[in-house]
């Protein structure tokens, strides 16, 4: 199996029970038939008949009516082979994860498509198909006809739109916050006025200028809601903002009517903050999309966009890496990040292959060596020989396994969500009944029935349920940010409490990341001859060299020999081989030697030291009842002497990338909720597959982007402290859901009967919010690890 293959592992999901309209687990308790909403929503409407008949309706309709496309996209398709071709879309609309499930499923029917995968985070089609280019608008049209909008996928333009969304998604969520506030100011006047104190034309007026504020803020704010509701219907099927827009829409109307007869109140407080606090949810998803998508970005940045083929007749070109084919020859000068995975034919090297081992030494190579697309040349020129470009790289692989990652992890479904789904059809059953039992059986009016039963929906709103999470998600985060952590992630906490495992890598978390002199100090002259001559190299144990003597002279006339040594006269410095020493063992540690004419040669060893907490915070780890590993992609030696200074009795050493995904696979399958704590490029898919991830600060951008969580400083006990404020704040989300299901449970049958007036309501609403409040305090009230380890 060849490198890059290796990572197409995908992460083991412990059995569950399955939705029956798209097969994904479905999670909590109960006998919840579907995963989500949408997969309820989208069942309903495909039917009984089956995606099947569902598909062949739509691809007679395309092929009677086809879909208008904007865009050529058969001029952005790749020709991979002689009847094969690819192309990659960006989509628009993609809301959850019963779209994603609802396009592969179709694409799939078509017997000339070979690949369908869609990325929820990075909202991206990957489609590959028999048949020549000129086939993409077919394909493309067809997922058109479902309502989504397409585009080429380009990462910069996905970003460009992404901050456009963001930003729309900000102005109205400031808009309906505004309205929303003006708006409850004028009805608390009206329900103080109750007691007659407030005569008919001016609580009319209140009214209409509610009615002013209100509707305006609705059209503009609720336009995500509407647009997504309106496209989702215009081509046959729903979604969950279906219903938002009804029940939005509903209010707002019985509100006009309500004000047009003179009655006594109106709903258009309840309207505008349904949509704000319905924004606010949208916007944190919005985030935690977003991440998802910088993550791999970041990893997108790290390809090269062109590289240098030498020809034949020896002549040289710059080509598109994605142009490269195998057996092309590339010239590789110092400085430059190599576009395409190959074989080292001619020249020798020294290599940043963090993207691989996640270590900070360089890699020698030499002819017959392998290299991988992002690895940076920092010695001399050498000619690679392409064995894998484009989409089948190393680079790229990962990418997918990130994806593939996120796509999961998006699917996991919040506390407060799982409550909603269930609370939400049983609060629109309630209100239903209302309104026909007092209509059918109380004899009212249907406009009366219909305002009794739109006050059950009111008194109802979710405002108690809607600060449940948020409330202990901020207090949460303003203490560990006086911790010293930063969490990116809004279902992160949630994630962080359910952990039994934590999986560590080794360089740069549970050490320090950079090689420091352990050996060879003790001979003055021998320390400052060396250092003097690694001023002139950038290799990390040079430069480890003179921070040990920084004060050294400059050694005038070295040299360097890339990937062997320096050498200054017949005084050499490097490696065991190039100075001429016959060296047997290994301690775990790097090594230079100095070697000079007529004296013993000297031996400088580094290693890279722990963390000044870290058997302190593997301790304290232990005492949360947790199992601890080591993973790493380093030597067996400095793996084996790092687990026993910290305390760890299980590790692994010379650990790829992929063999960290499948680790974390096999513990997956075992039933266990692991944390993974990395800093390299190379653990950016493990960090994204891990049910929980944290990384340093110290960290790369990518793998910071794939972390749910991010520590500053040398201290790994943050990391500790974020576990123990994670499973204190669990329980306070889980009291708090229940205090705010105990209100709407006394509530909701007195508003049934007609005897909750607005005021009281108003009360109600607000003594919850602020018992939610109180309680989410609490969790300030301990004292941070470090006062208790």
């Amino acid at each position: 199996m060849s490198d890059a293959a290796l990572f197409a592992t995908s992460v083991a999901v412990p059995a569950a029970r399955t939705c029956v309209h798209c097969g994904e687990a479905v999670r909590g308790a109960g006998d919840a038939a579907f995963c989500c909403a949408g997969c309820a929503s989208a069942h309903a409407i495909i039917g009984a008949a089956g995606l099947g008949a569902f598909y062949r309706r739509l691809e007679d309709a395309h092929a009677h009516r086809p879909v208008p496309l904007d865009i050529d996209f058969a001029a952005y398709a790749r020709q991979t082979g002689p009847d094969e071709a690819e192309l990659d879309l960006l989509i628009d609309g993609l809301d959850c994860a019963a779209c994603v499930w609802l396009i592969e499923s179709l694409l799939a029917r078509n017997p000339a498509v070979l690949r369908a995968r869609v990325s929820l985070s990075t909202r991206r089609l990957s489609l590959r198909w028999r048949g020549v280019a000129a086939d993409a608008n077919s394909h493309a049209g067809l997922v058109a006809a479902l309502g989504f909008r397409l585009a080429p996928y380009e990462a910069i333009a996905a970003a460009a739109e992404d901050d456009r969304d963001t930003r729309e998604l900000l102005r109205s969520l400031a808009v309906a916050g505004f309205a929303a506030a003006n708006v409850m100011l004028l009805s608390v006047a009206v329900w103080s006025g109750e007691d007659g104190s407030m005569g008919g034309a001016t609580r009319a007026l209140f009214h209409w200028l509610s009615a002013a504020i209100a509707l305006p803020a609705v059209a503009y704010a609720g336009r995500p809601f509407f647009r997504s509701a309106y496209a989702a219907l215009r081509a046959g099927r729903t979604n969950m903002d279906v219903p938002i827009s009804i029940g939005v829409t509903l209010a707002c109307v019985i509100s006009l009517h309500e004000a047009w007869v003179g009655q006594q109140h109106t709903f258009f407080d309840s309207a505008i903050t349904l949509v704000f606090f319905l924004l606010i949810g949208r916007y944190l998803d919005r985030r935690a999309r977003g991440r998802a998508r910088q993550s791999v970005r970041a990893l997108l940045a790290l390809a090269s966009r062109s590289a240098t083929v030498l020809a034949a007749d020896g002549t040289t070109a710059s080509r598109r890496v994605d142009a490269l084919r195998p057996g092309d020859v590339l010239l590789v000068a110092v400085g430059e990040r190599l576009g395409a995975d190959g074989v080292v034919s001619e020249g020798a090297s020294a290599l940043d292959a963090a993207l691989v081992s996640g270590e900070s030494v360089p890699v020698n190579v030499a002819p017959g060596a392998k290299v991988f697309a992002g690895m940076v040349n920092l010695g001399g020129p050498i000619r690679v020989v392409v064995t894998a470009a484009g989409e089948h790289t190393l680079l790229s692989e990962i990418v997918r396994l990130v994806e593939a990652a996120e796509r999961g992890r998006s699917r996991f479904i919040a506390i407060a969500d799982r409550v909603a789904r269930a609370y939400a059809p049983v609060v629109h059953l309630t209100a239903m009944l209302t309104f026909f039992g007092w209509m059918l059986l109380g004899g009212l009016p249907w406009d009366r029935a219909l305002v009794i039963a739109t006050a059950v929906l009111i008194i109802t709103c979710p405002c108690a349920l809607a600060l449940a999470v948020p409330v202990v998600q901020v207090v949460a985060s303003t203490r560990l940010l006086r911790a010293g952590v930063l969490l990116l992630s809004p279902t992160a906490l949630e994630r962080f409490a359910g952990v039994n495992h934590v999986v560590l890598d080794k360089t740069g978390t549970l050490t320090l990341g950079r090689p420091e002199l352990v050996e060879g100090g003790d001979d003055t002259e021998a320390l400052r001859i060396a250092a003097g001559m690694a001023a002139h190299s950038r290799h990390p144990l040079a430069q480890a060299l003179v921070r040990a003597t920084p004060d050294a002279e400059t050694v005038e006339g070295t040299t360097e020999l890339v990937g062997q040594g320096l050498q200054s006269g017949d005084v050499r410095l490097g490696s065991a081989r190039y100075c001429g020493v016959t060296h047997v063992g290994d301690d775990g540690h790097s090594e230079l030697w100095l070697t000079r004419p007529g004296q013993t040669p000297v031996r400088f060893a580094f290693a890279d030291r722990l963390r000044p907490d870290a058997a302190r915070a593997i301790t304290a780890l232990g005492r949360e009842n947790l199992s601890i590993e080591l993973l790493s992609g380093d030597r067996s030696a400095a793996v084996a002497r790092a687990a026993a200074d910290a305390g760890v009795s299980l590790w692994r050493a010379e650990v790829t990338p992929a063999g960290k995904a499948r680790r974390l696979a096999d513990l997956a399958a075992q039933g266990k909720r692991v944390l993974m704590i990395g800093d390299g490029l190379n653990d950016a898919p493990a960090l994204s597959a891990a049910h929980a991830s944290i990384s340093p600060a110290t960290a790369a951008e990518a793998t910071q982007n794939a972390a749910d969580a991010v520590f500053q400083g040398d201290s790994l006990l943050p990391a500790v402290e974020t576990l123990r404020v994670a499973r204190r704040a669990d329980r306070l989300v889980r009291q708090n859901l229940a205090l705010a299901l105990l209100y709407n449970l006394a509530a909701v049958p007195l508003a049934i009967v007609g005897e909750v007036t607005p005021l009281i309501a108003a009360v109600a609403m607000s003594s919850s919010s602020l018992l939610v409040i109180g309680n989410a305090l609490r969790l300030g009230a301990r004292p941070p690890v470090r006062e208790v380890c």
